[in-house]
């Protein structure tokens, strides 16, 4: 779509090379939609594509093909049906795509009858079935045949299957001797999740949507498979008739009530154009409740002799259109609102929907992106859709546009329950109760329970065995996969029982694919050698949010050993929940527009109650957020995970099986690169990246993994890209890595 050229731009080889396109396109979403019932194109492209290929042909109209889109209807009837002949043809209709286009419609109608503007003129409104057109025709009172439109002028014959329809009457009394009835097969909501249900069940493919599945079951080849699919009709016109059904739209509809049809009960009566937009309305506004799908409303003269008068086009009726709904739109109402943890903790809620199908697919659940889109503003708290909120059982609209995840894009406030409260976003996760924590700027909540959030368990091992934390031969991500979906391993902690629990003769392990007892054997060897680490491995193979490998060798080289640090993380703990109160209020302020008074008298609140610590918490808090590379945000992360009490029980469990190393700072006397940051970036040829890094820190200096103003010097090996590009911007010291080990003296 991006690569199309407007109209008005094309030359006239491109106007034909362009209609060639579409033509070909049209055709083949032609057969997916009317003959395999599994259409490519959305609604909405189709009507796009016409109706750039009408604008062409009105531009050059001598280029238009023989096999004009503009001339089609629907699509030569498939392969294994037999074909019928229509004796009217069964023509598709126009279509209006807002108001200005029924007011258009309208006009030419009056027109062409010779009408003025404020001249009586009475239509009928009734729901666009999304379904599939069928022709029923009864002689003498017996349903002798039915049919498909197919190309409107041949169908397929599918009499048999009609007959399992339960809606489509077999004898007729009182009927025309010759009566063509014209409707739409359709499958109810229900009726379709169930079937897919059944669908899935039996191990065979599940429908996309309603109609797809319709048109699917009344186009088999064995009837018997359309019997067991619950199919619908609904009767809405007529093509042959030996003699009149009545005089209006209106009356032949209670006509066909009478003979036995069902008729849609939202066809109404209107009286000139407004009343029809009002009843438009009211249909869209119940769309989503009425249990099946309609895609717009059709709208039709009433007066069968001005019918008569206007007579058709070549492929549509110039008596009648269909407004169609905004393909990618539907409202719908809101049944509850779930929150899901992800796998690195985020809580994020999701709507759940009365279905309804929107850009051709059944929607039932939508994104809610995050608690202040819930409560009608955005992440600096300003207010989107005007403020306001969205609540359990509103009336919400929906949207979707090709694969994009549906989104809630507004809320009716006209129709909101009475007893409707305002949704009130948990503060602990809902898979493991620990706390859920927003970040100061943060528009995420996240949940803190880490290694025993089950939501974030594998994730979290698979970090665990990383080559940068524990790093064990033979168990990586895969393994970790499989050992946590059979309930080998949990938590860490678990990792160092295996042995213990599967050792025994290995018969376990060894019995599993891929595995011997030599594997076996290798694997308990391995997990054996890392019950001794590095404090810096440890810290960072916990997976706390924040704590990368930087972070990890900083804390390490400050507290040098695993009891120190936790004192102080254990102490620290009341003036971090202060921080975090105190960040909670001033947010809740600021989405209220409280005034500056307000928010600082809450900081006020904060002081007296930060002075009213004990000393010992607010100084472990200092010593953390004073540590160079940590801050704040880092150690308020750090903190809250191992305040968790779960979580910090699995943390305590692993740490008993584990001898861990005590980090002792560098002696960096004489050390030319002592308290500088260092960054490597492309191919080291002398010296692993690993072994620069550790000898680096080794003499008192911090490795970082990215270039920024705070970076001392770059050693640059081949391939270097970005990073040294970067470096230069900032006027970073760079050097090879012959400089580099001259430089440490290597």
């Amino acid at each position: 779509m991006s690569d199309e050229q407007p109209v008005d731009k094309l030359t006239e080889a491109q106007a034909r090379s362009e209609l060639d396109r579409l033509a070909a396109t049209l055709a083949q979403a032609d057969r997916d939609y009317y003959q395999s019932d599994a259409p490519a194109l959305s609604d909405a492209e189709y009507d796009r594509l016409k109706r750039r290929n009408a604008e062409i042909e009105a531009r050059f109209p001598d280029l238009k093909r023989a096999d004009s889109p503009s001339e089609q209807i629907g699509a030569q009837p498939a392969e294994g049906f037999s074909k019928v002949a229509h004796a009217v043809r069964m023509l598709s209709l126009g279509n209006a795509f807002d108001a200005e286009d029924v007011r258009g419609f309208d006009q030419s109608i009056r027109k062409y009858l010779g009408l003025g503007p404020d001249a009586p003129l009475a239509y009928t409104a009734e729901p666009k079935i999304d379904g599939l057109s069928l022709s029923l025709r009864y002689e003498d009172g017996r349903l002798v045949q039915a049919a498909t439109r197919g190309d409107g002028a041949v169908g397929e014959n599918v009499t048999a299957n009609a007959r399992t329809i339960d809606d489509i009457p077999e004898r007729l009394d009182g009927a025309p001797d010759v009566l063509e009835i014209r409707g739409e097969v359709y499958m109810s909501h229900a009726d379709f999740a169930a079937l897919n249900e059944r669908q899935a069940a039996a191990g065979d493919k599940r429908f996309a949507n309603p109609r797809n599945a319709a048109a699917g079951s009344l186009r088999q080849l064995d009837p018997a498979i359309t019997r067991a699919r619950p199919l619908r009709f609904f009767a809405y016109g007529w093509g042959e008739l030996s003699a009149p059904l009545a005089g209006t739209q209106m009356e032949a509809i209670r006509r066909l009530d009478a003979l036995g049809f069902a008729t849609n009960p939202l066809t109404a009566l209107c009286d000139g154009l407004e009343a029809l937009l009002d009843h438009y309305a009211r249909i869209e506004e119940q769309r989503a409740t009425l249990g099946y799908d309609i895609d717009g409303v059709v709208y039709k003269v009433d007066d069968l002799a001005l019918r008569g008068r206007l007579g058709f086009r070549s492929t549509t009726p110039r008596w009648a259109i269909a407004h169609k709904f905004p393909a990618e739109l539907a409202w719908t109402r809101l049944e509850a609102i779930d929150i899901q943890v992800g796998r690195t903790g985020a809580l994020s809620p999701v709507a759940r929907l009365a279905p309804v199908t929107v850009g051709g697919v059944v929607v039932s659940n939508a994104t809610l992106h995050n608690e202040d889109y819930i409560a009608g503003r955005d992440a600096s708290g300003q207010p989107i859709r005007e403020g306001r909120d969205i609540r359990l059982g509103d009336w919400v609209q929906v949207y979707r546009a090709g694969d994009v995840i549906p989104k809630i894009a507004d809320v009716d406030l006209t129709k909101r329950p009475e007893d409707a409260t305002p949704f009130t976003f948990p503060e602990t996760c809902p898979e493991c109760g620990s706390d859920a924590v927003r970040e100061a700027g943060d528009a995420v909540r996240r949940c803190t329970g880490g290694l025993v959030c089950p939501a974030q368990a594998v994730e979290k091992l698979k970090h665990f065995v990383s080559r940068a934390a524990f790093d064990i031969e033979g168990l990586g991500a895969k393994q970790v996969e499989q050992f946590h979906a059979d309930g080998w391993i949990r938590e860490p902690a678990d990792i160092f029982t295996l042995e213990e629990r599967f050792g025994q003769g290995m018969q376990q392990l060894k019995n599993r694919e891929g595995w011997g007892e030599k594997s076996a054997a290798n694997l308990f060897a391995a997990i054996r050698d890392k019950r001794r680490i590095p404090l810096n491995r440890l810290i960072f193979a916990l997976g706390l949010r924040h704590v990368g490998e930087v972070a990890a060798s900083d804390l390490a080289r400050h507290f040098g050993s695993w009891r120190a640090l936790i004192a102080t993380v254990d102490a620290a703990r009341p003036a971090a929940r202060c921080q975090l109160e105190s960040e909670a209020a001033l947010r809740s302020e600021r989405e209220a527009a409280a005034t500056e008074g307000r928010r600082a008298r809450i900081a006020e609140t904060r002081a007296r109650v930060w002075d009213g610590l004990a000393p010992q918490a607010r100084a472990a808090w200092e010593e953390l957020i004073g540590i160079e590379g940590v801050g704040e945000t880092l150690a308020l992360s750090l903190v809250t995970s191992m305040a968790q009490e779960a979580e910090r029980a699995s943390i305590d469990r692993l740490v008993a099986h584990l001898e861990i190393e005590e980090a002792t700072a560098p002696d960096t006397e004489g050390s030319p690169v002592a308290g500088k940051t260092v960054v490597f970036t492309g191919t080291l040829e002398k010296m692993t990246r690993a072994e620069a890094k550790a000898r680096a820190e080794a003499l008192g200096a911090k490795v970082s993994g990215s270039v920024s103003a705070k970076t001392d010097l770059l050693v640059a090996g081949p391939g270097a890209g970005s990073k040294a590009k970067k470096a230069a911007e900032l006027g970073v010291e760079t050097i090879d890595e012959d400089a580099w080990l001259a430089l440490i003296g290597a």
